[in-house]
């Protein structure tokens, strides 16, 4: 059955890679965004299980995750639309190390609710190909 496992997840990674590569720019951010979501979805359940491990596990790729996002504004192009979500992504990196310090689900879900917003505009938005 490890096996099996193994061969899963190897297909997964395989699939991902395909599927990053030939991703266009805003579905890369896309895929960063639900990427952020599911890892803080995953510590908030941790820290219902008091998982002390996963919460910060997840709480750090979730970080990560966003400071890529930041990586990605254009302040050039974006203005002050790129400032504003350059200080979003500051707050949301900051909340979180705070959510882990205190064990704070309430904090996960206000980043979480913030990030939803962003995944909204973001997914209405009409990006020329």
């Amino acid at each position: 059955m490890s096996i099996n496992l193994n061969a899963m997840k190897q297909y997964k990674s395989v699939d991902l890679r395909a599927t990053v590569a030939t991703a266009s720019p805003k579905e890369l951010i896309s895929m960063l965004v639900d990427g952020a979501l599911m890892a803080m979805a995953k510590a908030k359940g941790a820290i219902e299980r008091k998982d002390i491990s996963t919460r910060t596990e997840q709480l750090n790729k979730a970080n990560d995750i966003i400071l890529g996002l930041k990586d990605f504004l254009d302040h050039d192009k974006g203005g002050e639309v790129a400032s504003n979500l350059d200080a979003l992504y500051d707050y949301m990196v900051r909340t979180l190390m705070q959510a882990n310090r205190s064990n704070d689900a309430v904090k996960v879900q206000e980043v979480m609710n913030l990030m939803l917003q962003i995944k909204s505009g973001w997914n209405a938005m009409e990006v020329p190909v």
